[in-house]
């Protein structure tokens, strides 16, 4: 999904100006550290963090399918974001529903 934004980012027909884009992409990799942390701690055992992700998952699911489909780009570019957001939505899926199996649930207890 980090691919497919930066692929959005840096082909997109209104380019942002050089500061934009450098916060941008700072946002990025602090959403990424964000996303990085809960995954440590869901790793712990924590419970909300396992909500919480799930909830971003879902977000993140519907907002890239959402742009797959709206959005004029170039042909390479409509390439390359799909495929990055195809795969990364189809890993998120298969995680979310990992997250949810039964046996999952014992594992997390705080």
């Amino acid at each position: 999904m980090v691919i497919g934004y930066l692929v959005d980012l840096f082909t997109n027909a209104a380019r942002p100006s050089g500061p934009i884009l450098a916060m941008s992409i700072v946002l990025l990799v602090i959403v990424a550290g964000v996303v990085a942390t809960f995954l440590v701690l869901m790793r712990q055992g924590y419970r909300w963090v396992r909500t919480l992700l799930t909830g971003g998952a879902v977000a993140a699911v519907v907002f890239s399918a959402t742009g797959l489909f709206t959005v004029e780009r170039p042909a390479a570019a409509a390439t390359a974001y799909a495929a990055a957001v195809i795969f990364g939505s189809v890993l998120i899926a298969g995680g979310v529903f990992l997250l949810h199996r039964k046996d999952a649930h014992e594992f997390f207890t705080r």
